[in-house]
């Protein structure tokens, strides 16, 4: 039996590949015939051959469970996402208007707070903001970029409409994954490469790189770049690894760093101490140095603020860049790229109502039987109420809990993500999704092409994260046109 996409399952749902019974979008014809004709036994094989290049590449993720940390195979999706260039292009274009506009934020707010002295952005919410840091008050970074690398999450609701669901911008994780999907499917299905002008992925390594390396507050043609991980117990310590071999730097823990009494930062290494230029931290805030914030964390460096405020060491993200990383904050981006750029945004944010003001407050009280109500700090699909699928008294606790902090809590319509065929056995059957590209604020910005697509494997599931039971799909943004080059396209070898 092969795949039938004349019965395949809209259910009025907006699909990324299927437009109605039997139609395939533009982009997805190839994909969807050359499926279509491919025998059960030999998709069968194909998905095994997937599975089993997973295991041997060792890509792996972290579940955190009450017996402790299980570390488990990644769950991947054959069946890939697929974008029109041009759509992508827009995209792309937002993205790094956003990440602009996100930097100036988290500068005006460590500086002169314009963006509150001109009511733009209400004090009592930076005054009651968890990730906000004075002591990174007056600090001006180089170029005065605090968060160099964003993971900003997209959905598309039943209407076709792309939005920003919320932004990424402590320690985003999930790149690693993004590119290892690219291989596995290269290895799996590598026809479908030479039949698609697809656009590569794979030079988001060098371009992580090179934006590291023009950190450094030293003039060097080769200066001391390093990924500083908490170890091998955090969930993201595949990415850690992956990203430091990949970029051919040093992976380090905070113990293999120290700061001397000249203010710098250095590793220890067989040969002696060797100077630090350049930090990429996968460690938070609160972490970071023992002598500035969590005094009991031995996963940081003692004395890491005062070589950074310094200008002798680069920390990327900086310090405090989390302030705008609240789902609070997210709804004012739009007003930020107002008033930063006199620009109005080009991906628009999910409609979002802030718990702290009374009527909205009110409001989501009075709908939480269809809202989708999070808390402002939390991540990987914690902490949420989906209220259409939340019984009564799940509902009452959260409006306890909204009447409480409401501060801490936004609420957003329950959206129709949309769907993509999704390999359930032989069978397809439409999973939700959702997208997390990349955005790196170097000079020039850049953006991944396309980005890490997460998939909801549970029927009907909303949920697309990892630690939730959520999968991935390989992501491709393809050029109907190819009229260029075929070397700028991901020829699969």
């Amino acid at each position: 039996m092969t795949i039938d996409w004349q019965n395949y399952p809209l259910d009025g749902l907006y699909d990324e590949l299927i437009e109605s019974a039997g139609q395939v979008r533009g982009p997805a014809r190839q994909l969807c015939q050359y499926l279509s004709e491919l025998p059960e036994h030999e998709l069968i094989q194909r998905k095994d051959a997937a599975e089993l290049a997973i295991r041997v590449m060792g890509i792996t993720f972290t579940v955190y469970s009450e017996s402790g940390n299980i570390d488990r195979a990644w769950p991947f999706d054959l069946i890939p996402r697929i974008i029109d260039k041009s759509e992508w292009e827009r995209t792309e274009a937002g993205l790094i208007q956003r990440m602009t506009a996100l930097n100036l934020f988290i500068d005006d707010l460590y500086h002169d707070q314009r963006i509150i002295k001109d009511g733009v952005f209400p004090a009592e919410l930076l005054e009651n903001s968890h990730n906000f840091r004075p002591q990174c008050r007056g600090i001006t970074p180089p170029r005065r970029v605090w968060a160099h690398i964003c993971g900003s999450d997209l959905v598309r609701d039943v209407s076709g409409t792309l939005y920003v669901l919320e932004d990424n911008l402590r320690v985003p994780s999930g790149v690693s994954y993004l590119l290892e999907n690219r291989q596995v499917m290269k290895r799996t299905f590598p026809e479908l490469f030479a039949d698609y002008a697809i656009l590569p992925v794979d030079n988001y390594c060098s371009q992580l790189f090179d934006m590291l390396a023009g950190l450094s507050p030293r003039t060097l043609d080769d200066p001391m770049v390093v990924v500083l991980t908490p170890g091998i117990y955090n969930s993201a310590y595949f990415e850690h690894v992956f990203l430091a071999q990949q970029m051919g730097v040093e992976l380090v823990e905070g113990s293999d760093l120290l700061v001397d009494s000249d203010d710098c930062v250095y590793m220890r290494a067989v040969e002696g101490l060797r100077r630090v230029d350049v930090i990429y931290r996968r460690i938070d805030d609160a972490f970071l140095d023992p002598e500035v914030f969590n005094p009991e964390s031995t996963l940081g460096v003692s004395g890491l603020m005062r070589a950074w405020r310094a200008g002798n060491v680069a920390l990327a993200n900086a310090p405090g860049a989390g302030v705008a990383d609240d789902k609070v904050v997210y709804a004012f981006v739009p007003a930020m790229i107002k008033y930063y750029l006199d620009q109005d945004p080009l991906v628009p944010n999910v409609p979002t109502y802030l718990c702290f003001d009374e009527q909205q407050r009110e409001y989501v009280l009075a709908h939480l039987d269809e809202l989708v109500v999070k808390p402002a700090n939390e991540s990987g699909g914690y902490g949420m109420l989906i209220g259409p699928h939340a019984s009564r008294r799940e509902r009452e606790q959260f409006a306890a809990l909204i009447r409480t902090d409401p501060r801490n809590y936004i609420a957003q319509p329950t959206l129709s993500l949309s769907t993509v065929p999704t390999l359930c056995g032989v069978q397809t059957e439409p999973r939700h999704v959702d997208l997390r590209p990349f955005i790196l604020q170097g000079d020039p910005p850049s953006v991944t092409t396309g980005g890490l697509t997460r998939v909801a494997l549970r029927k009907g599931s909303l949920v697309v994260n990892s630690s939730q039971g959520g999968g991935s799909k390989d992501t491709w943004i393809v050029d109907l046109t190819a009229a260029a080059d075929p070397e700028d396209y991901d020829s699969g070898a």
